[in-house]
């Protein structure tokens, strides 16, 4: 089987890598790539959200199958435009993909099916979205509708900082037609929790639940990030929960989306609040989510080709998916002055030295080779992923990994993982 994987970041090195491992595949390429894929994958250059560049790719390559990575192709009608002539595609359509693409639909989705998320108000206007948040006490949560990039959402302590995120989305335009729509809603408290199902509409096979840290600062401080950090699995999630959060969330969520008229094939991201009354959903994503994917590939004992396939092909027939057992660890180390303007350039050093701890892989977001040199790339530079006996193990193999990778201003969290830790 040959497979073509769309996409450049981290999620994507770390899908070609698991994929690379399945001796289903016969040949793999990933479009556009990046220097570390080209280590495994043949690299196509080109735009992955322009429906006309894939299909060339598909047809000069001859791919079985198409693995979306990140969500723009998505929210382009790659996937459609890949169905329309025959190509097997794991992704959900645009229609479906509308679940991330606005959080103003997934809201007012999620009420129309009747499942559990804060209490909300969708708004163009910040004079009703400071009301609003008035309302609330200022404890709110300010989001961008449209997509972007993860740095759209802003968890306000106090009405001050709920208004000026409003200001900056709806006035100041700073996500830019992102942010013409927001969605404000209400905080909830728990524990956070990343649950990722594999779907084809009807059956359900579901991931090991995770942990993202979405905050930059150790102890959750500061702005929101794309994620600096994952961990999986976690200790306190149990079958129960897990069997609750699929007949209460993920079930009503494909059964909704399929009598729309939107029905839905690929990952499913449910992003979860546990909170003292139960499971709910703070976002849906329509696509692996990054950091989670590379820990949870990093314990996946499956083949991967062959699992896309069947879902591509409307036919899931898996139904268990085997763990190694242990746990996953994966620390993002990002770029200075990332979620901001950051830096690009830096040369990175001690990657061999880290690739050599016990346990360790380490997967590329945001680099490019020079010679013999990686430089940095991107905000979130690489994901440093540790598989241990136990959560406490993995930490300290990834830890002990980051702490040889160095370049001028390199930034990462040194609390991944102790909130779960404390359970």
């Amino acid at each position: 089987m040959k497979v073509l994987v769309l996409g450049s970041g981290g999620r994507e090195h770390a899908l070609v890598w698991k994929l690379s491992q399945d001796k289903s595949v016969t040949d793999l390429y990933c479009l556009p790539g990046s220097d570390a894929i080209s280590a495994i994958a043949h690299t196509i250059p080109g735009d992955p959200s322009d429906p006309r560049t894939v299909l060339a790719a598909c047809q000069d390559t001859g791919a079985d199958l198409v693995v979306v990575g990140p969500e723009a192709p998505l929210f382009a009608g790659v996937t459609d435009a890949l169905r329309e002539k025959g190509v097997a595609v794991f992704g959900p359509s645009r229609a479906a993909a509308a679940i991330e693409g606005s959080k103003a639909f997934a809201k007012d989705f999620m009420a129309r099916h009747c499942i559990r998320t804060a209490r909300y108000g969708v708004f163009r206007d910040y004079a009703g979205a400071a009301g609003f948040i008035r309302t609330l006490g200022g404890r709110a949560v300010v989001k961008a509708s449209g997509p972007a990039l993860g740095k759209g959402v802003v968890v306000a302590d106090d009405e001050k900082t709920a208004l000026e995120a409003a200001e900056a989305m709806l006035v100041k335009e700073a996500f830019g037609a992102a942010g013409q729509e927001i969605v404000v809603e209400e905080r909830l408290e728990g524990e956070e929790v990343s649950f990722l199902v594999i779907t084809d509409g009807d059956r359900v096979l579901p991931l090991l639940a995770a942990q993202d840290h979405k905050r930059i600062g150790d102890g959750d401080t500061g702005p929101n990030t794309g994620g600096m950090g994952a961990i999986c699995p976690l200790p306190w999630w149990t079958p129960a929960r897990q069997e609750q959060v699929i007949e209460r969330i993920i079930k009503p969520a494909l059964a909704g989306l399929k009598a729309e008229g939107r029905p839905y094939s690929g990952v499913l991201y449910a992003g979860l609040m546990i909170t003292a009354d139960g499971p709910a959903v703070l976002e849906f994503n329509a696509r692996f989510g990054d950091p989670e994917t590379q820990p949870l590939l990093r314990l996946l004992d499956a083949n991967l080709g062959e699992l896309f396939y069947q879902v591509a092909q409307a036919r899931l027939e898996t139904n268990t998916l085997a763990w190694y057992k242990g746990a996953a660890a994966g620390i993002v180390l990002a770029a200075a002055g990332y979620p901001g303007e950051y830096r690009r350039g830096d040369v990175i050093e001690g990657l061999a030295e880290a690739a050599r701890v016990p346990g360790v892989t380490i997967f590329h977001a945001g680099t490019r080779r020079a010679g013999d040199r990686w430089l940095t790339n991107g905000g979130r530079v690489l994901n440093v992923v540790a598989r241990g006996r136990d959560l406490p193990s993995a930490l300290a193999s990834a830890y002990r990994a980051c702490e040889l990778i160095r370049w001028p201003g390199m930034q990462y969290r040194r609390d991944i993982g102790r909130r779960a830790l404390s359970f």
